[in-house]
């Protein structure tokens, strides 16, 4: 029997089956690239955690780098303790590494930070130098911005910074991931108690360690740089803090 093709079921049936078909190869799709995205992910993280105490590399050589300077990745929960502990070569399939933590996603959740598990980075920039790099994130004007701080052997004093962010205005806020505005902060000092570190409006006149000149007409997103650092170091502190009086018993 011949099949009416102008028939408001078969228009129906004929559209239900095409979504499905169309709706299984998008999740096949998605499923297949899946590993490659988070490979993808995990180098460019690499590559800025690298950025951030000075090494450059590229995503190509991002997995072999990594672990000459990254010595050690921790987990540490909001009071300082070390809750995890990892080394050597990053898979980002594992859960359990450090490396894998989503403080974007952790972020986004607005959960308190007792409830939350903070990745640290251990590194090694020379020969007997270690470093400590935390990653931030945080809000500029149009969306989410993020970066990795470095800070030297007395955990107070700022050894480089690397920023980046998604949406923000080209010449203006998009300008913290340039070198000029990360440079800034080489050779910058902590304080004792919050603010930690903060940014000055464009064009002032810094006068102090504990600050650098923010970026002109970049005024909203230099501000959400100065606040997800300060956040950051308050949870970090602790850590810093334990750290410090063990090594002076």
């Amino acid at each position: 029997m011949a099949i009416n093709k102008n028939n408001t079921g078969y228009t129906f049936l004929f559209s239900i089956i095409m979504v499905l078909i169309v709706g299984t190869a998008l999740a096949y799709t998605s499923l297949s690239l899946k590993p490659l995205q988070k490979k993808n992910a995990a180098d460019k993280k690499m590559v800025d955690i690298l950025g951030a105490i000075g090494v450059t590399t590229s995503r190509e050589n991002a997995k072999t780098d990594f672990p000459i300077y990254v010595k050690e990745r921790l987990s540490i929960n909001s009071e300082g303790n070390v809750l995890n502990s990892s080394s050597g070569n990053v898979d980002p399939a594992d859960s359990a590494d450090p490396f894998n933590l989503d403080v974007k996603k952790d972020y986004r959740s607005k959960k308190p930070a007792s409830e939350l598990s903070f990745p640290l980075y251990v590194c090694e920039s020379d020969p007997g130098e270690t470093v400590y790099v935390i990653p931030v994130v945080g809000s500029g004007l149009w969306g989410p911005i993020w970066g990795f701080v470095a800070l030297e052997s007395d955990m107070n004093t700022i050894y480089g910074a690397k920023f980046d962010h998604k949406t923000e205005t080209p010449g203006l806020g998009a300008e913290i991931k340039d070198n000029e505005f990360s440079d800034k902060f080489k050779g910058q000092k902590l304080r004792e108690a919050s603010p930690y570190f903060t940014i000055i409006k464009g064009g002032r006149k810094i006068e102090d360690l504990h600050s650098v000149d923010g970026i002109t007409g970049g005024t909203i997103t230099s501000v959400g740089v100065g606040e997800m650092i300060d956040r950051t170091i308050s949870i970090y502190q602790h850590y810093f803090e334990s750290e410090t009086n063990s090594s002076e018993q």
